[in-house]
């Protein structure tokens, strides 16, 4: 009787191959796997711009004869430059006393600012235009001397416009302040202003040391024998007219 046997494959060639499908096999996971890491790296959750707020700001000067010295505008939050029957701060000293604004735009609290190029003439008007992407920045200060004066400025602070929608105007007509720090003598040399070009900024403080309304100019004309100021120069309240308006 004859036995007929099937050839076996050789275990060490079983072997190779079966090497070789296991390395097949993990390469294919490691592709997959690499794939999965790049999708990872590329889907990058998208950015949000930040929202941008702007504002353009109008001042017109209403006097007769008082030249504003360049306007400062601040946009911020919470806070007040100045308070009535508190003592001015050295920054609004050097505005109200020499009209020079260069501090008091400087102050940390001030998220956003801008500045007139120069002073505004009686009867003319100034527009600035302000943005911030700050969404705290919701208050508003703008101030300016009255350079044929001691100490007198005019302005609002701490104003919220938060409020103000898109293409929104808001007005505002605004009397004088007395920044406390100069005794409103009118004397020569104590004016910084065309009609005498006298010192500004001093840092004694020779007045009451308080913020208050000002009770207004003197003149020669009117008594005050040493003063340089004529009657031209005093002004009625309001003395500014100030306007906002949302633009975006």
């Amino acid at each position: 009787m004859l036995t007929f046997t099937t050839p076996k494959k050789s275990t060490s060639k079983l072997t190779l191959q079966l090497l070789i499908a296991s390395v097949f096999t993990i390469g294919l996971a490691a592709c997959n796997d690499n794939n999965k890491v790049a999708e990872e790296v590329v889907v990058v959750a998208p950015v949000t711009p930040a929202m941008e707020y702007s504002y353009s700001i109008t001042l017109t000067n209403l006097t007769y004869a008082q030249p504003l010295s360049p306007v400062a505008v601040a946009l911020h939050g919470d806070t007040k430059m100045w308070q009535v029957g508190q003592s001015a701060s050295v920054a609004l000293e050097k505005l109200a006393e020499g009209g020079d604004n260069a501090d008091f735009i400087a102050l940390t609290s001030n998220m956003a600012t801008i500045s007139s190029e120069g002073p505004v003439p009686p009867g003319a008007s100034v527009t600035l235009d302000i943005n911030t992407t700050e969404p705290m920045a919701t208050y508003l200060t703008v101030a300016t001397m009255l350079v044929n004066t001691n100490d007198a400025f005019s302005g609002l602070t701490g104003v919220d416009i938060s409020t103000l929608v898109l293409n929104q105007e808001k007005s505002w007509r605004l009397n004088v302040y007395d920044s406390g720090t100069e005794l409103n003598n009118e004397a020569v040399g104590t004016i910084p202003g065309p009609v005498d070009g006298g010192v500004g900024y001093d840092s004694t403080r020779d007045d009451i040391d308080l913020v208050g309304y000002h009770s207004g100019v003197v003149s020669k004309d009117d008594g005050l024998s040493s003063s340089v100021l004529t009657q031209a120069h005093r002004f009625d309240n309001p003395a500014v007219k100030l306007t906002i308006t949302r633009t975006k």
